[in-house]
């Protein structure tokens, strides 16, 4: 279903949106809600793969339907990594995108159940969901490093607190979220870090 959705979000992101409640819907959820303000703002451009995850229509189409200012290839990190990523079909060297929502692997890491974030498992948003999550992880930072865009946050899962094959990892700047995904070594991702904690990482962008 989602390989469908993701190739017809290409040429007709409002429809798609509009058709699944788990998308346009949850979106109108978040924006009434404020959730967006609680992240910060991201490219689209990969740093892995040096092009856009999304198409510039489906950039537009989501903050167009969250009624947010962006200019692309920079826009709400939440917006981006939650529903932008759900769609994306762009490859990258760790697999699809929206893999981490569906497959389980961060929600275990989380210590939740495996379908936590999979977006139509919960009456919820997904963006909600994954907000929570973050945030708890995000207010227990490993490391703090301050570069030109704020105070850079990174936070690890600890691997023993759940049954996961991989550990959590959230990156925020100030108390923004920019994002969250599965890692198989929490030591490799500090060894990362420490050898130059003032750069900006995971897709983050300056603010506009």
């Amino acid at each position: 279903m989602m390989t469908e959705l993701a190739r017809r979000a290409d040429t007709e992101p409002s429809t798609v949106l509009e058709e699944h409640s788990w998308l346009g819907a949850a979106i109108d959820d978040d924006t009434a809600a404020g959730r967006f303000a609680s992240w910060g703002s991201s490219t689209v451009i990969d740093e892995h793969t040096g092009g856009p995850v999304i198409p510039r229509a489906l950039f537009e189409a989501l903050h167009a339907r969250a009624g947010l200012t962006a200019a692309w290839p920079v826009g709400n990190a939440g917006l981006l990594h939650v529903y932008g990523y759900l769609l994306s079909s762009v490859p990258t060297p760790y697999g699809l995108k929206r893999d981490r929502w569906l497959d389980g692997a961060l929600a275990r890491a989380f210590g939740l159940p495996d379908d936590e974030f999979v977006p139509w498992a919960r009456a919820s948003s997904l963006l909600s969901r994954v907000t929570v999550a973050a945030q708890d992880l995000l207010a227990r930072p490993v490391r703090t490093a301050d570069g030109p865009s704020g105070r850079m946050r990174l936070a690890l899962g600890d691997p023993t607190d759940s049954d996961a094959d991989a550990v959590a990892l959230v990156y925020g700047i100030d108390e923004r979220l920019i994002t969250t995904f599965p890692v198989a070594s929490g030591a490799a991702v500090l060894e990362e870090w420490d050898a130059d904690p003032e750069r900006r990482r995971w897709n983050a962008a300056p603010e506009a």
